[in-house]
C-alpha cells in the first residue's frame, strides 16, 4: 500500500511541477510612459539672470550632484516627477511633459510639501546620446531653467541645472 501511494504522490508533485512552469503569457515587460526622460541625473547648477547671461558658475560650490527625474503612479505620458533629493533646493514637483520632443516645463508650481514657496521651469529638455561620458561613449543629458519664489529678491536670478544621466562609473 505504501508503494501506491508513494508513486501517486510522485505523479501528483510532477503533475504539479509541469503545470506550474508554464510559461506562455500574452503579457510584454515593458518600461513607463516617460522611460527616455525618466532616471538619475548627475548634474551641476549655474546662476543666469533674467536675460540669459552667465553671472556665476556653480554659486554655492556644490560641484557634482544628484537629480531624479521619474513616472507618476498613474504612468502618465503628460507628467512626472522632478526630484533634487533635498541636494539642492530641496524641491520635489511634477512636471508637464512633451514626451515626443523630450521637453519639459512647470507654470508656477508648489515645490515643497508645507507651499511654502514655487518653482518656474521655463525650460527643460532631456537630450538622448548628446553627453559624453568618462570613456568616451555617447549618454543622455539634462538640462533645465528653474527659478524660486523664495529666493533672494536681490538675485532676480534663473538656475540652469544640467548633466548626464548617472552611468555608475566614477567620473
Amino acid at each position: 500500500m505504501k508503494k501506491y501511494i508513494s508513486i501517486a504522490f510522485v505523479a501528483i508533485v510532477l503533475s504539479l511541477g509541469f503545470i506550474s512552469c508554464d510559461v506562455d503569457t500574452d503579457e510584454k515587460p515593458g518600461g513607463t510612459k516617460v522611460e527616455k526622460m525618466a532616471g538619475r541625473w548627475d548634474v551641476t547648477l549655474d546662476l543666469y539672470d533674467t536675460d540669459g547671461n552667465l553671472l556665476a558658475e556653480d554659486p554655492y560650490h556644490m560641484g557634482v550632484f544628484e537629480i531624479q527625474t521619474y513616472s507618476t503612479a498613474d504612468n502618465s505620458a503628460k507628467l512626472m516627477w522632478l526630484d533634487d533629493l533635498e541636494n539642492f533646493w530641496n524641491f520635489k514637483f511634477k512636471v508637464d511633459v512633451d514626451y515626443n520632443n523630450r521637453t519639459f516645463s512647470a507654470d508656477t508650481v508648489d515645490y515643497d510639501a508645507d507651499g511654502t514657496g514655487q518653482a518656474v521651469i521655463t525650460y527643460g529638455e532631456v537630450l538622448e546620446g548628446k553627453a559624453i561620458n568618462l570613456h568616451g561613449m555617447p549618454n543622455d543629458s539634462i538640462v533645465f531653467d528653474i527659478a524660486f519664489s523664495d529666493d533672494d529678491p536681490a538675485y532676480g536670478c534663473v538656475y540652469r541645472i544640467s548633466g548626464q544621466r548617472y552611468t555608475g562609473f566614477y567620473e
